[in-house]
């Protein structure tokens, strides 16, 4: 079989975390700071569990979720910021709205929220998350060479390209399936890549969960 023209290359991060030296107290303030900050805060916040915790597979707490539940002791609010569902979102922006939204309609059927206040050393801490993408010496060029492949490379490079680049770079869908569908013409595997649940699995469980799908793909169609 012809080799794709444009390989995928594989990229690794190395990750910190700064603290922005804003915080909150109150809801109002939690608003008022979450228009400002960078996107790089957002996802901090809304990723932290997934970045430090990489072997684990609970659902990932929301920061802002906890503070208002276990700080500020608003339950219902806690609730609905848990629920939010950050795989539906394909940008930070995207995000940071909905998270905002949540907050404001709730402070409007809720005025007595607004007189909620946490003590000293108990308020909301911003914090960003700033990534380094560093090259590595893989590329692929076929379905075989993609699979040998996702077996060395370690578990920050598959966090960056299925979570990182598709909400930090706001694309639409990750970079393996960006690539598989749009350099290789895999529609369809590229989809099952898509559609798994990558915050129900540890990043090695997507890994082999990814290697499965290819080696069925490359077995039923004798692709290379």
């Amino acid at each position: 079989m012809e080799k794709a023209k444009e390989p995928f290359k594989f990229v690794t991060r190395l990750h910190l975390t700064e603290l922005t030296g804003l915080k909150a107290s109150t809801l109002q303030e939690m608003v008022r700071i979450l228009r400002e900050v960078p996107g790089s805060c957002i996802y901090h916040h809304t990723h932290r569990f997934l970045q430090q915790h990489q072997h684990i597979s609970p659902e990932p707490p929301n920061d802002f979720a906890y503070w208002v539940t276990s700080i500020l002791v608003e339950e219902d609010l806690g609730e609905r910021l848990a629920s939010i569902d950050v795989v539906q979102f394909t940008s930070i922006r995207q995000l940071r709205e909905k998270i905002i939204k949540t907050i404001a309609n709730f402070l409007q059927t809720h005025p007595s929220a607004s007189k909620r206040f946490a003590e000293a050393g108990d308020e909301f801490y911003f914090v960003k998350s700033v990534s380094f993408i560093i090259p590595t010496k893989y590329e692929a060029t076929s379905l075989v060479e993609f699979k040998d492949i996702l077996r060395k490379i370690t578990p920050d490079s598959i966090y960056f390209h299925i979570f990182e680049s598709r909400l930090r770079l706001d694309k639409k869908e990750n970079d393996f399936s960006n690539w598989l569908e749009q350099v290789l013409q895999e529609k369809e595997l590229a989809g099952q890549i898509a559609r798994l649940d990558p915050y129900t699995h540890t990043m090695e469980e997507l890994r082999e969960a990814i290697i499965r799908l290819v080696e069925k793909r490359i077995t039923s169609n004798g692709k290379n």
